[in-house]
Formats: structure tokens, C-alpha cells, sequence
């Protein structure tokens, strides 16, 4: 992972416009009041003992921590922001709003700045769909507050 590349994704992100409607974008998604982008994806999973799986993990975690001290050294010590409660809202039929809702789907928490110079939210995640399917480090740059 090249951390100037990701920090420079973040920087545009939190600068660019945000869609009228949802939809892909040459770094991921956005829709209104959201932008994300797969800053690293792995590759998936489908033979193996598991072992890849775990190792993988172990870097997504240790890349996304190491953005992170990045990020902390502009914007302080993030938040640790749990979605598993978001999870369990939306799929009780709750109305929460994107991109809270759907990265409660695959996403078990991030963590989170609010960058002054934008009043954005600045999160960072690791996306994982199921145990076969690749890891994805998430930058996701929004104006809509945690639920």
C-alpha cells in the first residue's frame, strides 16, 4: 500500500463535490453526501486452509493503523466507531442514512476524524463481504454524522 497515494485520495475526496445520485466512480462510490474509495483490495479467498485469510487480515489492520497515525498526525487520535449497533438498527427496519447503513452490512466498525478544513467526516474500514471474498481497506469521506 503506498500511504501517500491513499492520503492524497482522502485529500481529494474531502475536497470534491458530492453526486446528486449514487453511483461508481473511477476510485469506488458516491452518492449524495458520500464519497468511498477502495484504497487497497485483496485477493479472495476460495482454496486454502485459511491461513492466507488470517494473514491478510493482520495487514489490512496493521495498513489501515498505519494510515491512520497519518491522519491522527493532521487531525488528532481518531474515534473508534463501532456499526454493529447501525447493523442491527437497519436490519430491524430502522431508516439510517447512507453510507452508514449499507457499511454496516460489511464493515464491523471504522475509525473516524471530523477534517476541519471541510467539516467532512473522515472514516477508515475494512470491508469484508464474506470469508471467501477479498479484504477491502475503505476511505470514506461524508457529511452525514454518525448515526
Amino acid at each position: 500500500m503506498d500511504i501517500a497515494e491513499c492520503l492524497t485520495l482522502i485529500e481529494l475526496l474531502c475536497a470534491r463535490e458530492f453526486p446528486v445520485v449514487p453511483g461508481r466512480t473511477e476510485h469506488g462510490e458516491s452518492g449524495p453526501g458520500y464519497h468511498l474509495a477502495a484504497l487497497q483490495t485483496s485477493e479472495e479467498f476460495w482454496e486454502g486452509d485459511g491461513g492466507d485469510r488470517e494473514e491478510t487480515e493482520a495487514q489490512y489492520e496493521a495498513d489501515r493503523d498505519g494510515l491512520a497515525e497519518r491522519l491522527g498526525e493532521r487531525w488528532g487520535s481518531p474515534r473508534h466507531f463501532s456499526l454493529y449497533s447501525v447493523f442491527e438498527r437497519t436490519t430491524a427496519g430502522e431508516e439510517i442514512a447512507e453510507p452508514w447503513s449499507g457499511l454496516s452490512g460489511h464493515v464491523p466498525d471504522v475509525l473516524l476524524w471530523q477534517a476541519p478544513e471541510s467539516h467532512r467526516w473522515v472514516a477508515l474500514g475494512i470491508s469484508q463481504w464474506d470469508k471467501e471474498l477479498p479484504f477491502q481497506l475503505l476511505g470514506i469521506v461524508t457529511e452525514t454524522d454518525p448515526p
